[in-house]
């Protein structure tokens, strides 16, 4: 499990939630998989991190997932465009399709996930 990540039968802590700023993004890594989350208007938003088109990681850099405006969620392979709030593609070669949003909720200010939706990421993850 990389270092910070606590894994419980109730679930995978991933981080804090006061780490993510307004319109800042931050990548998490599990033994299962890699996500990452975005906060935009207060409200933070956890994907898959997998572009739809290629299946490779969205970010060119750690935690840099945001087009420069920091309006979208952008794909560093070609330059998709993702709505934050829903993962939805509006440009690029994956229009229609979104981003896979993992379910999560805060514990005592962390980040949290299910067990289950790690193991499905892990069962999900490319050859």
């Amino acid at each position: 499990m990389p270092q910070g990540i606590k894994s419980s039968e109730t679930g995978v802590d991933l981080i804090a939630a006061a780490a993510i700023a307004e319109g800042q993004a931050r990548e998490v890594e599990t033994a299962s998989g890699q996500y990452f989350l975005v906060r935009k208007d207060g409200q933070l938003h956890l994907y898959r991190n997998f572009c739809p088109h290629l299946g490779t990681p969205l970010n060119w850099e750690e935690h840099r997932f945001l087009d420069p405006d920091g309006e979208w969620i952008q794909c560093a392979s070609h330059g998709a465009l993702f709505r934050i709030e829903d993962g939805l593609c509006l440009a690029g070669p994956c229009i229609g399709k979104h981003l896979h949003a993992v379910p999560f909720q805060v514990v005592d200010g962390i980040v949290t996930i299910e067990p289950e939706s790690d193991r499905e990421i892990s069962e999900q993850q490319p050859a």
